[in-house]
């Protein structure tokens, strides 16, 4: 749209033809309206009750899931402020694993709540300001209320495992997958200075349908989905000697363009067995260097096959780099790339290395490493939409125990964390001077309006839940007390084994405020007109909406 501006009876137009603009209150509604739209998809999806969504892409792939990252990544929103929660999933996913939806949920309760405070005329920066008191009072509570944990206080791990797997379609299975993440978490977990460190990405995952979920099973080293390269080569080696090439075992070819003369059959059979005797070389230094389990990341010759079947050597090729890496790490190999350069101590250690068939595909399984910092989860299911699901719950899970160990400490779950939150602001806000304290309060409106989504999703009456919350919660004793999904009482939720991170808690709560806090400050949307070219030429971008935004001044 043009934009004039009268100087002296003269227009003068700062905007393109066609771009759009809103600005002030009308650039906020729109926004607040989108975030809360998104907030309130995820609503029914929340707690141990919530339902799931099917989301069908635009090629007719369907995805059934309530996990939040998914459902906002899938969807392919189109409105900015939409993109923003998007991102603010993606960043609780990537940081605590587990509590996407908490987050999300938690912006669009803050955004509800502004939207009631800026009708009646207090500015957005009044209430950002409260926001953010609050929010460090917030995590400065949580803190103190949040009880240590260790990892060896396996039992307890468990508990926090099956509370992130409660919410999952995958829940029947729940008590078997939480057995299976907290074992896979103390297999690779490091101690460093005193602390303990989880790198998930050591942590394999392989997916097959077939078979049931309570098929899923930890495997104590590395599951290879290939299958043994040659079938005279031994199917099962015991006390596996392995060796981990990037290097290929096969001729290579020339990177410059070249011809070779031959003048009689006579020359081309001694270029032949000249290769042959390359390969056969090739293979001699592997066997000289006690290696009975070959894995490459590169190609393996039919001829090097032929020879290393020979040998009695079991080997797999075209392996990927990352399991290559996680074999490293479990077996104690070092990964050569110059065969001349492999020596008895670069090579790793297995009780087993076993090629078995999982479904209608051949794997190969290397367990029973002597000290592996590296473990595989084998994930089956009866069909492949619940093994996609089954993944995202393990994830999940995976994240909240590894949260739990890391910080050492955990929360109780069922609202008991959020009330108790919600009555210590309570108490702190009555300090808070002028139209802050105004603020403060929405914010614990929105602390309390989780607890109620979780009884609503059950079936219960979430007004009279949270009177019943509130009534447990003046008694300072009481400070686990939360709802029982079943029966809608107020139950010690700490002797019922309900327990969470408190990583996973104080990141939502944190990434919800400064998402609710970003967004109300826009006041100014202006929006690139579409480019009609599909996405060619050289001005267009993208065929998405370009769109800048201005911030309100402080």
């Amino acid at each position: 749209m043009s934009m004039p501006i009268e100087n002296m009876g003269v227009p003068v137009i700062i905007l393109k033809e066609g771009t759009e603009r809103s600005y002030g209150k009308e650039a906020v509604r729109n926004n607040l309206m989108a975030a809360r739209a998104i907030s309130e998809i995820l609503k029914t999806t929340y707690g141990p009750k919530g339902m799931d969504k099917m989301l069908v892409d635009s090629l007719g792939d369907i995805t059934i899931t309530n996990d939040g990252a998914t459902i906002l990544d899938k969807m392919d929103l189109q409105h900015p402020a939409g993109k923003m929660l998007v991102q603010v999933a993606k960043g609780q996913d990537e940081e605590a694993g587990d509590g996407t939806k908490t987050s999300v949920i938690f912006a669009g309760e803050l955004l509800k709540e502004a939207e009631l405070l800026l009708e009646k005329n207090i500015h957005p920066t009044i209430i950002i300001n409260g926001y953010k008191q609050a929010l460090q009072k917030a995590i400065e509570i949580l803190n103190n209320i949040a009880e240590p944990i260790s990892i060896d206080d396996r039992e307890k791990l468990v508990l926090v495992a099956k509370t992130s797997l409660n919410s999952k379609a995958v829940s029947e299975a729940k008590d078997h997958f939480a057995n299976i993440t907290v074992d896979a978490i103390r297999a690779i977990a490091e101690q460093r200075d005193g602390k303990y460190f989880v790198d998930l990405n050591n942590i394999q995952i392989v997916k097959k349908y077939g078979g049931s979920l309570l098929d899923t099973s930890l495997i104590n080293g590395i599951v290879i989905d290939k299958e043994v390269v040659h079938p005279d080569m031994p199917k099962v080696v015991k006390n596996a000697k392995i060796a981990l090439l990037d290097a290929s075992l096969e001729i290579e070819k020339p990177e410059l363009d070249m011809e070779i003369s031959l003048s009689s059959p006579e020359s081309m059979k001694k270029l032949l067995d000249k290769q042959e005797k390359m390969l056969a070389e090739k293979v001699e230094k592997i066997a000289a260097s006690g290696a009975n389990v070959v894995i490459t990341q590169k190609g393996i010759d039919d001829v090097a096959q032929h020879f290393l079947a020979k040998k009695g050597i079991l080997a797999a090729r075209r392996v990927k780099r990352s399991d290559i890496e996680k074999l490293a790490k479990a077996t104690g190999a070092r990964i050569v790339t110059n065969l001349n350069d492999l020596r008895p101590e670069d090579l790793g250690y297995a009780e087993t290395v076993e090629e078995r068939k999982i479904g209608d595909d051949k794997m190969i399984f290397v367990e029973g490493a002597k000290n592996p910092k590296s473990v595989t989860i084998l994930i089956r299911g009866g069909f492949e939409r619940l093994v996609e699901e089954a993944d995202r719950a393990i994830h999940d899970a995976l994240s909240a125990v590894a949260d739990a160990v890391i910080d050492g400490k955990i929360v109780a779950g069922g609202g008991a964390t959020e009330e108790e939150l919600a009555k210590g602001l309570r108490e702190w806000s009555k300090g808070v001077p002028g139209k802050t304290q105004i603020a403060v309060e929405s914010f614990i409106k929105s602390l309390e309006a989780l607890p109620q989504t979780i009884a609503f999703n059950a079936g219960h009456d979430p007004i009279d839940i949270l009177m019943k919350l509130r009534s447990a919660h003046s008694d300072n004793s009481k400070k686990w007390y939360g709802i029982e999904i079943e029966t809608g009482n107020i139950v010690d939720m700490w002797s019922k084994g309900v327990l969470e991170p408190m990583r996973v808690k104080a990141n939502a709560i944190k990434a919800g405020t400064d998402a609710a806090s970003l967004i109300l400050r826009i006041d100014d949307m202006i929006a690139a007109k579409k480019s009609s070219a599909g996405g060619k030429g050289p001005s267009s971008k993208s065929s998405e909406e370009e769109s800048s935004s201005k911030e309100s001044s402080d």
